[in-house]
């Protein structure tokens, strides 16, 4: 991953870490900024996940900001999944 494809992604995850914050309703929780962090993992994990298909957009465009709002959905989802877990054995 080149500087250029790795900042492409840095600002297609703020996007997309707020979408997914707004959709999953996590934002009242987290907050902005741990909204962004959740998106950046997000398109790290969306690029990874989409790479595997075969699919690679380094520009930033719509598509990129929608693999970055699905790796974020994707990891909100596990993280509400292991924290309900937890919940409930405690």
């Amino acid at each position: 991953m080149d500087q250029m494809e790795f900042f492409t992604w840095l600002i297609a995850g703020a996007i997309a870490g707020w979408l997914a914050g707004k959709v999953m309703g996590t934002s009242r929780q987290q907050g902005l900024l741990l909204d962004i962090v959740v998106g950046i993992a997000g398109a790290l994990i969306g690029g990874f996940l989409f790479r595997q298909f075969g699919t690679e957009d380094p520009d930033l465009n719509i598509w990129s900001i929608l693999v970055a709002f699905a790796g974020a959905v994707v990891l909100l989802g596990v993280i509400r999944v292991v924290s309900g877990r937890r919940k409930r054995h405690t």
